[in-house]
């Protein structure tokens, strides 16, 4: 006769082994928290790191001297002066005449025959200057007057030979005749002249 077991079979064990997809999405979830705790280590040692950098600017930034106050009202005042103070010295230098220079170059060009009998110079006036100052003297019809010559020569020739001489003087410009008359001095035929010119001035030319 053949055996037959008639015990019931044991299903405790076989319920007790979990199944495969509960394994795979336990596997999953413990690598994703792998993961993500990775990752924020790795973010907060870059934050700790950005943290340190900020601190130490921020150490520098303290121990930087404290910025300098602007300047008083009296340090304001002084500069408008000094600013003032180098613009009429400015003036002033562009208008300056070299005198000595001047009559070295005219006293170099006088021909022997010509005698003066007047000499009148004077410095040109500063675009700058006010209405209030005393205008320089202007010769009739606009001539030029800030340097005036008169006297005498033996001809009409030798006026015009002083007058090639002025022209070329760097300092004189617009060299002109006034007038040239025969006339006699202690019964001697001699030319009576007058010429005038403008100064050039260390900017060049004379101011309007």
């Amino acid at each position: 006769m053949r055996a037959v077991n008639l015990l019931p079979r044991d299903h405790s064990q076989a319920s007790r082994l979990p199944s495969t997809p509960v394994l795979v999405g336990v596997c999953a979830g413990v690598l994703i928290a792998a993961v993500l705790g990775a990752d924020f280590m790795l973010q907060s040692g870059k934050v700790a790191k950005e943290q340190q950098a900020l601190d130490a600017l921020k150490s520098r930034v303290s121990a930087l001297p404290p910025a300098p106050t602007g300047p008083t009202t009296a340090q304001t005042q002084l500069a408008g002066e000094h600013s003032a103070r180098v613009s009429a010295l400015s003036s002033a230098l562009t208008n300056r005449v070299a005198w000595d220079r001047v009559f070295r170059e005219f006293s170099l060009v006088l021909p022997d025959d010509v005698w003066l009998t007047t000499l009148t110079a004077h410095a040109p006036v500063s675009p700058s200057a006010t209405a209030a100052s005393t205008p320089a003297p202007t010769a009739v019809g606009g001539a030029p007057s800030q340097f005036t010559i008169a006297g005498y020569t033996y001809s009409h020739d030798g006026v015009a030979r002083l007058l090639s001489r002025l022209q070329v003087i760097p300092d004189l410009q617009n060299v002109t005749l006034v007038s040239s008359t025969l006339s006699k001095v202690e019964k001697l035929n001699v030319v009576q002249f007058q010429i005038v010119a403008d100064l050039r001035t260390a900017s060049g030319s004379a101011p309007s």
